[in-house]
């Protein structure tokens, strides 16, 4: 293993290796290249760089993210998981804001459970399923028809 840290150019393409295969967000970029980075003034030129090019884009990132999260997830959870990752709240909130909330927890409702609940217990028991994955509490009454 390298004992010596990365030059600016290594650095370079040590993170277009990164992004290569998949979007990161600035954040985590950052996080995965401190450790090879001879100082941060390097880190942050580099990334910067990335940036400016954009070979590194936040919204990019947290619109993928969130198209991939929202086959099993809400608006709700999948905003958390984009902060958790260094996204802006306001960034995350635009990108999950385009999701169809009520389309998305019928499918998941779908996908796991065949048939309709047809007791109390049933019900309250999907509502539960569907609150742990991010649905707001107006999607889980309007598909579990909660009176």
């Amino acid at each position: 293993m390298k004992e010596t840290p990365d030059t600016p150019a290594e650095l370079k393409a040590r993170a277009l290796r990164f992004l290569v295969r998949r979007e990161h967000s600035r954040a985590e970029l950052v996080r995965k290249l401190a450790p090879h980075a001879e100082s941060p003034e390097a880190l942050n030129a580099v990334v910067d760089l990335l940036l400016s090019r954009k070979h590194l884009s936040d919204e990019r990132f947290a619109e993928e993210r969130a198209r991939s999260l929202s086959r099993k997830y809400g608006a709700a959870k999948i905003r958390q998981d984009l902060k958790a990752r260094g996204v802006a709240d306001e960034v995350a909130g635009r990108a999950s804001a385009g999701l169809n909330d009520l389309d998305r927890a019928k499918e998941i409702l779908r996908r796991k459970y065949r048939e309709p609940a047809a007791t109390r217990e049933e019900r309250a028991k999907r509502a539960r399923f569907l609150q742990g994955r991010g649905f707001s509490y107006e999607v889980i009454s309007s598909v579990l028809k909660i009176d």
